[in-house]
Order: structure tokens, then sequence, then C-alpha cells
């Protein structure tokens, strides 16, 4: 601030941390999360679940299937792919769905990605002319998950059979990580006279030197896998999912506020402060 500047107002700052304050984004730009009016009016609500220990979520918000606006022949094909799904990774859900019927794709699932925080960040509102602070525990930025197509798309190759393209069948992928064969160099057919003798020369190659960045990359992908088994193995817990208009919204909201009026000291000088920030 230059010296000619001139202080307009003054706004109060409170700091509260009572809540376990989470933020979590969507693609879905300006618009509010939300289930379509027709899944509202037959009595479907969004509902979210979660993994603790892997610090996953999901959310599941029921899709349009009004006839004018839903493909009830493909619905019927991703829903299969989508229980297909749940059933390899031992995550279906007891009671979706009535016995003997059809299964179909009738909501969207979006799950999180956890995004590493660097430094402190805070979520400020402006209430009352009083700037409320409150420290962010989590960012959380969730996708659509898809996984159901990999399974639709296996089962399509194995109905092509062998006069497929795919190489689903020939075995899993091989590892990254593990030094490729080397293919032996086609020989080439030369005529030769007979009792004439020939000169070969034969040269060998190291591959030491690069063992022990394999080795470092074996293992960094082996634990990459181990977090990702233990991540399918856990099992989900439901949440409750509250919109935005409702009463549980409101009375969070109201947590968020501070009214207390016992004021900070600040223990650290400038100097401390910028030489313990995180650089960038």
């Amino acid at each position: 601030m230059n010296e000619e500047d001139e202080i307009i107002t003054k706004i109060p700052i409170r700091l509260s941390n009572r809540l376990s304050l989470q933020i979590h984004q969507f693609p879905l730009l300006s618009r509010p999360l939300q289930a379509p009016p027709s899944a509202e009016a037959s009595g479907k609500r969004i509902t979210a679940r979660i993994k603790p220990q892997s610090r996953v979520l999901e959310i599941h918000v029921p899709v349009d299937t009004r006839p004018e606006v839903y493909n009830t022949e493909r619905g019927h094909e991703l829903g299969k792919g989508q229980q297909d799904d749940d059933r390899e990774q031992n995550q279906e859900r007891k009671g979706k769905g009535r016995e003997g019927e059809e299964p179909r794709l009738a909501e969207v699932r979006l799950r999180s990605e956890e995004i590493p925080q660097r430094g402190v960040q805070m979520l400020g509102i402006v209430h009352e002319n009083e700037l409320h602070l409150h420290p962010v525990s989590a960012i959380h930025q969730f996708r659509p998950t898809l996984t159901y197509l990999d399974i639709i798309s296996r089962k399509s190759r194995r109905r092509g059979g062998d006069d497929s393209d795919s190489d689903s069948d020939d075995g899993p992928p091989p590892d990254p990580d593990e030094p490729a064969p080397t293919a032996a160099p086609p020989k080439k057919e030369k005529k030769t006279a007979a009792g004439e003798a020939k000169e070969v020369q034969v040269s060998a190659r190291r591959i030491d030197d690069k063992a022990g960045n394999l080795s470092q990359l074996s293992n960094a992908r082996k634990e990459m896998l181990a977090i990702i088994r233990a991540e399918q193995e856990e099992s989900w817990q439901n949440l409750e999912f509250c919109g935005m208009t409702t009463e549980e919204a409101g009375h969070s909201l109201d947590q968020f506020f501070s009214y207390n009026n016992e004021e900070l000291h600040c223990s650290t000088d400038v100097t401390t402060f910028l030489t313990t920030a995180p650089k960038t």
C-alpha cells in the first residue's frame, strides 16, 4: 500500500475451526448438484458413500429416464455392465433393484480424487460486514466413473471370437518396469561355397547399470498396485447427502460463523513467516 492510498473501511476478521470443512468440486460449471425434476418427482434422491481409509467419496446422481430423453435399450446394456463391474469388485449394493428385474443405468456416479494441499487453505465468507475464515481440511475433485464400459468392451471382444483383432486373450500386458526381451535379428541367408571359412563377430551388452533403476521402478509399481488393491477391498459406508436448500445444510452454514470476541495475537514476525512459507 502506498502512503497516498486512503483506507476506506476496516472489516473485522473472525476465525473458526468448528467444522471438518471440505471443498468438493464438480464438473458442472455454475449449476448446483441436484437430481433432475422428473427423478425427484418419482421419489429418487442423490445418495453418497465413502471409503474412510482410502479417503474416497462417491456420489450417485439419478438420471432422467423419461422415454423422450432416455434410450431404454442402451440403458439396459450399460446397467448390466455396471452391475457386473460392482460384482467383480465385491461392491454390489444389496437391495438395489427388484428381483428378476433387468438392470438399467439409472444413475451417474461421481468419484472423488483428493487434491494435495500446499500450506493451509482458508474459506472466507463476508457476513454482516465481517470476514469469517475457516480452514479447509481437504479438497476433492469429482469426475464421472465409467469403469463399467471396460466390462462391456471386454464382453464384446469375447463375443468376437478368434476373428477379433483384440489382444485381450494373449495374457496380461508386459510389466513396463522390466526390460523388454530382445528379439534375435533375422538371419541373412548367404550362399557360400563348400568348405569356405566365415568370420563371426560376437558382441556383449551390459545391462547392470540399469538394474538399480528398474528395481526402484518395480518397487514403486508394487506399492501403487498395493494401494489400488487396498482401495478395492475396502467396503463402502453409506452417507446422507443434504442439498443446498435443506435444513441440515442451513444448520451447517450457521456453524461456519464465529461469534467469539476473543482477540488473537500474532506470535510470528514477518521475517519468520517469509522464511518458513512454502516456496512455489
